[in-house]
């Protein structure tokens, strides 16, 4: 059996969970405390980090590789494009939302929130999180500027970098730090997109101690 070990709001390990989903692979999820570096989780990944997926006999760590590989495994149906410079602005935009919009924003809101009250850090730096509300404005802009001339953001098929960017705003959304009045244009993506089958599951989790707001697993906002 496949085995993903996770943390439920993590994008990263969402990304992963969407993109098994779509393709329709069977995956048994296990929550994982990764900040307690216990010793069994250090030997499947000695960095510590979630995403791991047990996968083909092999442990495999880093969400867009892990992405990558499924989608060379199970190329049905396609994440990424057949022309080199589709895939090329797939990839700009999968990485645009790792490390850009992940650095900006969902550290700043996400991890502040939340990741600091559930690995016992401490609590939120105020300047963090005005400076991630702020941020997050910019990044649903750029969104709304590509999807003005996509019908979806690198092109005019569903790709990683769909997932990729849905990942981080549906872990946000779970605690209500995504303004979807902003832009009706970038609503209506995100609603097209949660409503798929792929997407069941991330709407389904709970997290103790965090409610999530009554749209967050509404289809229709």
């Amino acid at each position: 059996m496949n085995r993903l070990y996770h943390v439920p709001l993590s994008p990263f390990c969402r990304k992963v969970r969407l993109v098994l989903a779509e393709k329709k692979i069977e995956v048994d999820l296990v929550e994982e405390r990764y900040w307690e570096q216990d010793a069994d989780f250090l030997r499947r990944n000695p960095a510590g980090k979630v995403p791991v997926l047990k996968m083909d006999g092999l442990m495999m760590s880093e969400s867009t590789p892990i992405c990558e590989y499924i989608e060379e495994k199970h190329p049905t149906p396609p994440l990424l494009p057949k022309s080199a410079t589709e895939r090329f602005e797939t990839r700009r935009l999968v990485s645009w939302f790792d490390d850009k919009f992940h650095s900006e924003v969902t550290s700043k809101l996400l991890y502040e929130r939340v990741n600091k009250k559930v690995t016992g850090e401490g609590y939120p730096d105020s300047k963090n999180v005005k400076a991630g509300a702020k941020a997050i404005k910019y990044h649903l802009d750029y969104m709304a500027w590509l999807l003005d001339q996509r019908r979806w953001l690198a092109g005019n098929e569903m790709t990683l970098a769909d997932f990729a960017a849905a990942a981080h705003l549906s872990a946000l959304d779970y605690i209500s730090d995504v303004d979807w009045n902003r832009s009706d244009v970038v609503k209506d993506w995100y609603a097209k997109i949660k409503s798929r089958p792929a997407f069941r599951s991330v709407l389904a989790d709970q997290i103790p101690g965090f409610l999530p707001p009554p749209h967050y697993a509404d289809l229709d906002f």
